[in-house]
């Protein structure tokens, strides 16, 4: 999967959030002020990386996300993992605990939090791991 820029980022998170949108929309949504031609631009970008797909409705193009969430958080975190921690999962959990100095406590309210909600990003999962 080919990695996403900051600004394709945000649009992508929107279509996410919203599902298909037309550029109107999604420039409305944007987190900051964008001028047409680069909100056209990302999602030029996007069409051409496979990210997204869109249809004609009338006059206007819909855009819709092809790349999931957890797909893409995947193909980034491994890249963090890759160029920050010698392409070890392990590394990385044990620098953030560190940094952040979690407790044990902290630790265990981690744990029932990614039990809970499986749908979500979780490096922790085994299918996500890279040693």
């Amino acid at each position: 999967m080919s990695r996403l820029t900051p600004g394709e980022l945000k649009v992508m998170r929107l279509l996410w959030e919203h599902g298909e949108m037309k550029p109107a929309e999604l420039q409305e949504r944007f987190p900051e002020p964008i001028k047409n031609p680069a909100l056209r631009s990302h999602l030029t970008t996007l069409l051409e990386k496979g990210h997204v797909t869109r249809r004609l409705v009338g006059k206007a193009y819909f855009y819709k996300p092809t790349t999931r969430r957890r797909s893409a958080f995947r193909t980034m975190l491994g890249e963090l993992v890759d160029a920050y921690c010698g392409g070890s999962m392990e590394n990385l959990v044990l620098n953030i605990i560190r940094s952040e100095k979690l407790s044990e406590d902290d630790l265990i309210a981690l744990r029932k939090l990614a039990e809970e909600q499986p749908d979500e990003p979780n490096p922790r999962a085994d299918e996500g791991r890279r040693k």
